[in-house]
């Protein structure tokens, strides 16, 4: 029914109202109980042999939405009823920031790839803590078993060099309400980002980062977010740099900046790449780590994922969770169901 009814419908759509068009639609649907249990009853797959540990935390299920599609914690009560194990909401940063100009969101639906060039707009963390705090998370979601991570990034005008102080503050806010954390150093879309990637940097900022979360009684895991574009040299520095920092793993990968065989006409805008010509080269990211590093960290796998087949191959790379976004766009909600049925059946 989506894909025949309703994505033909919001594709004539300009893509960023139709985001927010789409938050209002699935808050409205699940406002009533009896509806919002119905929503659950089509997509939610309840079956023990799903869930997975890792990290010290229980995933009820292996399918988790990636961050980008509920930036602010908006939504995350209300996605959770269509199946997903784990919603990650960000990237945040510590002050409230608009964004790159529109128009900076473009469907390339001859590839069924998105290009995005957002540019971290957010409401900053202290407004997603305090929707944290109402929704009570953790505790409204604890019957449903949905963990929430929180992705976290630097203001465009903080510069390089005092990257640190802004993911600290992000950390410091969040660490009471979030479940596990993802250092976002790959988004294309914020001038020098990508330079925290490199190793002396990013070592510093995980060591940072971990210190602070060893001085809790309940440390948190920490992930690190990668780009598909790091070469292979780039890549044996991550797994160094995770040995090293001992954080506790990666999410394999962030948008592209390649444009390699795309067919769209506006293939050409600027912005980070996501869909169905990410798949490949993301599993290739994975299984890399995965063998270079005889698989001395989890990973998440995330990137491409449109079909049940798709994420089966990330899990056979060398993923233990997968995520999914432009999927979910161009699939609709019962892409999380496939995937975990599928999964049973594998």
């Amino acid at each position: 029914m989506y894909k025949i009814l309703i994505r033909p419908i919001l594709f004539w759509f300009d893509p960023e109202k139709v985001h927010h068009f789409t938050f209002k639609l699935i808050r409205f649907l699940n406002k009533t109980p009896l509806l919002s249990s119905f929503i659950r009853s089509m997509y939610f797959v309840e079956d023990k042999r799903l869930e997975k540990q890792l990290f010290g935390l229980t995933f009820k299920n292996p399918v988790g939405l990636a961050a980008g599609f509920d930036k602010d914690a908006k939504l995350f009560n209300e996605l959770s009823n269509f199946g997903f194990g784990f919603i990650e909401i960000g990237t945040l940063t510590p002050k409230p920031q608009s964004g790159n100009p529109k128009k900076r969101l473009f469907r390339l639906k001859a590839d069924s790839a998105i290009i995005n060039r957002m540019g971290f707009n957010n409401g900053g963390v202290f407004e997603a803590v305090e929707r944290l705090k109402k929704n009570n998370h953790p505790t409204a979601l604890k019957a449903k078993g949905v963990l929430i991570g929180g992705n976290i990034g630097k203001n465009k005008l903080t510069p390089n060099e005092n990257a640190v102080d802004d993911y600290l503050i992000c950390f410091e806010a969040l660490f009471d309400y979030v479940d596990y954390f993802v250092v976002n150093v790959s988004s294309p879309n914020t001038p020098n980002l990508r330079e925290l990637q490199d190793k002396e940097p990013l070592t510093r900022l995980l060591n940072i980062l971990k210190m602070e979360n060893l001085k809790r009684s309940n440390p948190k895991p920490l992930l690190l977010k990668i780009a598909p574009d790091l070469t292979n040299e780039q890549l044996i520095d991550i797994i160094d740099i995770i040995e090293t920092t001992k954080i506790d793993g990666v999410i394999a990968t962030n948008t592209t900046i390649s444009r390699e065989s795309l067919t769209s006409n506006n293939k050409s805008e600027t912005g980070g790449l996501s869909g169905k010509p990410l798949n490949k080269r993301s599993t290739e990211v994975i299984k890399f780590l995965a063998d270079k590093s005889n698989k001395a960290f989890p990973i998440i796998g995330v990137g491409g994922i449109h079909s049940a087949f798709d994420a089966l191959e990330k899990i056979k790379a060398g993923a233990d969770l997968v995520q999914v976004y432009t999927g979910f766009i161009y699939e609709g909600p019962k892409l999380i169901k496939e995937i975990n049925k599928a999964l049973l059946n594998h």
